[in-house]
């Protein structure tokens, strides 16, 4: 980073005076902080007619590995290719690629490890792709509820396992008279 001749607080006594400019209904757009900086952003109310007029290209959505190779990515970085796919169990050099490609992850340095394979990180873009200013604003595992995770209701859960185990039972008690009266 560079030193600026300009003291903090007048930085800080600008950003809050743009801030306040740009929330008027006059602009269609607003200073949004992100990724550890500031963006100027199309205000929600004006997304529609501003995506019409310049004709945004969409974003692509992430593929499930992808999603699932960038999500190991941003937990353990620095990490090496050979770790994600350890995790994830499968090959991951096309979601590792495709990832590279979008800049949503970088190579951020070489592992002292045999082989010196490369480290993995994510950028700024990934960041401002999701809307957080730190890695500290990631979901913890805490924040992720089990039951958001199960298909069905409890209860089905719990009636589907116990037919399971009747029919489990019922099976084995068959195989279970068959064979006594084969000894017999």
């Amino acid at each position: 980073m560079f030193e600026a001749d300009v003291p903090f607080e007048d930085i800080e006594k600008a950003i809050a005076a743009l801030l306040e400019k740009y929330e008027g209904a006059n602009f269609s757009f607003s200073i949004v902080q992100t990724a550890g900086g500031f963006q100027f952003l199309t205000k929600p109310a004006y997304q529609a007619s501003i995506s019409i007029l310049l004709k945004q290209k969409s974003r692509k959505r992430l593929s499930t590995s992808a999603l699932e190779t960038l999500s190991i990515i941003a937990y353990k970085q620095p990490i090496t290719k050979g770790e994600i796919e350890q995790i994830r169990g499968v090959n991951c050099d096309y979601a590792v690629q495709k990832l590279l490609e979008k800049q949503l992850v970088e190579i951020s340095g070489k592992s002292e490890a045999i082989g010196r394979p490369v480290l993995y990180a994510t950028t700024d873009k990934f960041m401002d792709y999701f809307g957080i200013n730190s890695l500290k604003n990631l979901p913890v595992p805490k924040d992720i509820k089990t039951q958001d995770n199960e298909i069905g209701l409890p209860e089905e859960k719990y009636r589907i396992e116990d037919e399971f185990d009747e029919s489990f039972e019922d099976k084995n008690e068959d195989k279970g008279n068959s064979s006594e009266e084969s000894l017999q």
